[in-house]
């Protein structure tokens, strides 16, 4: 067994995290600088991602429907660490030492859950021996996202488009050139070699 590891756009206080969303969530955010109670709906559980192809992927480059605008979402790095402590698999999985019931009793108790999906490379194929984590914040941890956690936020729509552009043109390197550099984020100790970061696959 591996352990995973998150790649990410980080400095020193913050890491980047990727949402997409309609006109009208993503305008309110990027006017207020945090996400506002209506129209975004803090009892729904949302998902951030520090993988930006990840979110180019899901978001089909800003083209499905209600994810037109992507976003750019800069959080502390104590916030994004409190999710990871404070976080269940969203499926169960035996490598981490556990059973189906304890898993259970913890998904229900957890405001944070992970999961993990193949990495994409800058034409969208999966990357089977790399993971990208997803984030589901529910509960308190959506409080704490839009209350404590978010430092800034930048509507990248244009630039992941141009990205996309430059890709249909057969300009690759250049594209490239444009990726943000996601770098391996340095778990703090508490963290490293726990269950969600523990990869089931031989």
């Amino acid at each position: 067994m591996k352990e995973k590891v998150i790649r990410a756009l980080y400095d020193e206080d913050t890491i980047t995290v990727y949402q997409a969303y309609n006109k009208t969530i993503a305008l309110h955010a990027i006017n207020s600088q945090t996400f506002v109670c209506p129209p975004f709906k803090k009892e729904r559980m949302t998902w951030i991602k520090p993988s930006f192809l990840w979110m180019m992927y899901r978001s089909g480059w800003a083209s499905k429907e209600n994810q037109e605008y992507v976003l750019a979402i800069k959080i502390k790095r104590e916030g994004f660490e409190w999710a990871l402590e404070n976080s269940c698999l969203s499926h169960f999985d035996n490598a981490g030492h556990t059973t189906l019931e304890d898993w259970k009793k913890k998904l229900q108790a957890s405001p944070v859950r992970i999961q993990w999906d193949p990495e994409r490379d800058i034409f969208m194929q999966p990357l089977h021996e790399q993971r990208a984590i997803q984030m589901g914040l529910s509960g308190i941890a959506v409080e704490k996202y839009i209350e404590e956690w978010i430092v800034s936020i930048e509507d990248i729509t244009a630039y992941s488009q141009n990205i996309r552009e430059l890709i249909k043109a057969y300009e690759i390197d250049q594209a490239k050139d444009l990726l943000p550099v996601e770098k391996l984020y340095p778990l703090p100790e508490v963290l490293r070699g726990g269950s969600i970061f523990i990869d089931s696959t031989r």
